[in-house]
């Protein structure tokens, strides 16, 4: 069976992946015995996912694939944006949507969305896969599920957060869901020989 590394020591992003992906032996990075904090110095979702992907390919020289995502919100201009995951100034859940909601006190848009890009190293080469979830941004805190915003993000076509809906539909809906999908059927494909109009080429690796 196919190896692949899941570049994350989020437990709960790992959970919902693993729940995504059939068929292939999935690693996590203590599977492969790494322990470092990855850094995510650029101001792109597609830089700080290749940057993961690369130092753990490197480490590893196995298939690996990151993830980088977070909230957009409209009315903050996009923030927290690639700064999602430490927006209060600490890797803090509870602090960093805190601060969310006291920025949009007195908003009347509270329009936001939360984008995922996955950076897929395959075989040498390079794919990546996007997804986004549109929704609002509730008044407070609601529901335990999840992680990071989730309880405070009410996707479109729900009334409730992410932190409140079931995890097995939260995949179906979510950004990170979306995503993960279509690296999957990529996957699919690629064990097919399939070649896929996402590939671009891996530079430093």
């Amino acid at each position: 069976m196919q190896e692949l590394v899941i570049a994350s020591n989020n437990a709960g992003k790992i959970l919902e992946i693993r729940q995504l992906v059939h068929g292939i032996s999935l690693l996590s990075l203590a599977d492969i015995g790494f322990s470092e904090e990855i850094p995510e110095p650029y101001h792109t979702f597609e830089e700080n996912a290749l940057a993961k992907a690369s130092i753990i390919h490197k480490f590893s020289g196995k298939n690996v694939f990151a993830d980088d995502s977070g909230l957009c919100v409209n009315a903050l201009h996009g923030a927290p944006g690639v700064d999602s995951a430490h927006y209060s100034g600490e890797r803090d859940d509870e602090q960093n949507l805190q601060k969310v909601l006291t920025e949009l006190t007195d908003a009347s848009d509270r329009s936001a969305f939360y984008k995922a890009v996955i950076c897929l190293v395959w075989q040498g080469e390079v794919y990546y896969f996007e997804g986004i979830c549109e929704g609002v941004i509730a008044g407070e805190k609601r529901g335990d599920g999840g992680f990071g915003y989730d309880p405070i993000f009410i996707p479109d076509g729900y009334d409730q957060t992410f932190g409140e809906l079931p995890l097995s539909l939260k995949n179906e809906i979510s950004h990170r869901g979306k995503a993960v999908k279509k690296m999957v059927a990529f996957l699919a494909g690629a064990m097919n020989n399939v070649q896929s109009d996402n590939r671009s080429s891996l530079f430093g690796i």
